[in-house]
């Protein structure tokens, strides 16, 4: 009788200790970012059968074979958890003291008594992509809180796109994690990922894994200051040359933007407006603050800017003026390169072109914008049956090899002109780049020849 009840005060006290650490565990995922993961049907399985199990033991409902085997149900229930645990790595200071209080330990217990001991479950594929993305951000950057002042970079800017460029490696799902757990905070109080940054917010980053990455050394990228039309504490207008690209991307390693970059290393911010294809020249804006830019993109969303450009097409145009409201398509060629192609489901796009001058042969049109379609002028010209003199991409092929000879090597597509309100004060501008050399040049052979 009396090792019966030496046993059964053993097998209460062991079971005591079982509900104390379920607790201590259930308190530290609670306070943890992994509450949302482990709220799945295995805890709730576990909390209840603890739960009986406390009231039932407190009371001494059960007979000693009975809390064996309920005590064995509740520890089945957290190796299952111990396995989903395992697929995650803690990445605050919160989830770190939470597993340091019980989680960890418990899970060490679990670990060594489990029946899988060392092995992983067996995963699924989404579950596999998910321990080879938290696998990658092992290497600690920020182990700390940082405190992030906003200044004209990131103003007006919306935090989840701020913090996406902050913190680069880390996947977004764990940017928004953070942000609805409430451990971002910018001036000591939470918000929520559609809130836009002011000029002075104090912002709270929490410590973060991010991913290490062993990145090719970068390319050079020169120092270039392009001639400059217009230029302002908001905005710089630049007479961009053809033949240079606007922006890095697809087998071009930097553009302007970059090479204006490198040139004035102490700006704080500087993005394209909008943006030339490579082998069109002329007028070319950049913001310097992001009010300026996002009050230019809201401008010319709204189509309260004018562009025009000067275009020499192939042919005998002879309409004065004349609108041409065709839907584009973009696609890709076999070998992977962007097209534009006039199609019935396409976007709606509209220019007005108007004569400037005509030769035999020849004519130079200005048109003006008033959609912004890639390739739009190009497109709707060679479908018209004008093709741009020098176009490589939808011109005259065989026109284009002989213009070569006769000096024109480009693309005869000038951006001359932009009009708008300025994005800060309000003041009406228009800003011009005259014809380049090439170009005028070619246009005095025209001359002449008709002479």
């Amino acid at each position: 009788m009396n090792t019966l009840v030496s046993k059964r005060a053993i097998s209460l006290v062991l079971c005591k200790r079982l509900v104390k650490s379920v607790l201590s565990v259930v308190a530290g995922l609670k306070k943890s970012l992994l509450w949302n993961f482990c709220i799945s049907g295995c805890r709730c399985i576990a909390v209840s059968h603890c739960i009986c199990f406390a009231c039932c033991v407190k009371q001494s409902i059960w007979g000693e074979t009975a809390i064996l085997a309920a005590s064995q149900k509740i520890h089945r229930c957290f190796e299952r958890i111990n396995q989903l645990l395992s697929l995650l790595v803690p990445v605050s200071d919160i989830n770190r003291s939470a597993a340091g209080r019980g989680g960890g330990a418990m899970r060490r217990r679990l670990c060594q008594n489990s029946s899988w001991r060392g092995k992983p479950p067996k995963l699924t594929q989404s579950q596999t992509r998910e321990r080879r993305s938290i696998s990658k951000m092992n290497g600690l950057s920020k182990d700390s809180v940082s405190f992030v002042e906003i200044d004209e970079s990131g103003e007006a800017q919306r935090i989840d796109n701020f913090l996406f460029r902050q913190l680069k490696g880390v996947p977004k799902s764990h940017v928004y994690r953070i942000l609805r757990g409430g451990e971002v905070r910018v001036n000591k109080k939470r918000i929520d990922q559609t809130y836009r940054l002011k000029l002075g917010d104090l912002l709270r980053i929490p410590p973060i894994r991010v991913a290490e990455k062993h990145e090719p050394e970068p390319a050079y990228i020169p120092a270039v200051e392009f001639p400059i039309i217009y230029e302002d504490d908001a905005l710089v207008a630049v007479n961009k040359p053809a033949g240079v690209a606007v922006h890095g991307g697809s087998g071009v390693s930097f553009g302007v933007i970059e090479q204006m970059r490198h040139a004035r290393p102490q700006a704080k911010f500087l993005e394209l407006v909008h943006r030339l294809d490579r082998e069109t020249s002329g007028v070319l804006l950049l913001a310097k603050k992001r009010s300026a830019l996002t009050a230019m993109h809201e401008i010319m969303r709204e189509g309260n800017s004018d562009k025009r450009y000067f275009a020499l097409v192939l042919g005998q145009w002879k309409n004065a003026k004349q609108h041409v409201k065709l839907p584009l398509h973009k696609f890709d060629t076999p070998q992977g390169e962007k097209r534009v192609m006039v199609r019935e489901d396409g976007q709606a796009s509209h220019t007005i072109f108007a004569l400037q001058k005509s030769w035999p042969g020849y004519a130079l049109l200005e048109a003006q914008l008033k959609t912004g379609r890639t390739h739009q002028i190009r497109v709707h010209l060679a479908h018209l049956g004008f093709p741009i003199a020098g176009d490589d991409k939808y011109g005259d092929f065989a026109r284009n090899k002989e213009l070569m000879k006769q000096g024109l090597k480009r693309m005869f597509l000038h951006a001359y002109s932009i009009a708008f309100a300025h994005p800060l004060t309000g003041e009406a501008m228009r800003l011009v780049a005259p014809l380049p050399k090439e170009l005028e040049s070619f246009i005095a052979r025209l001359d002449a020849q008709e002479n």
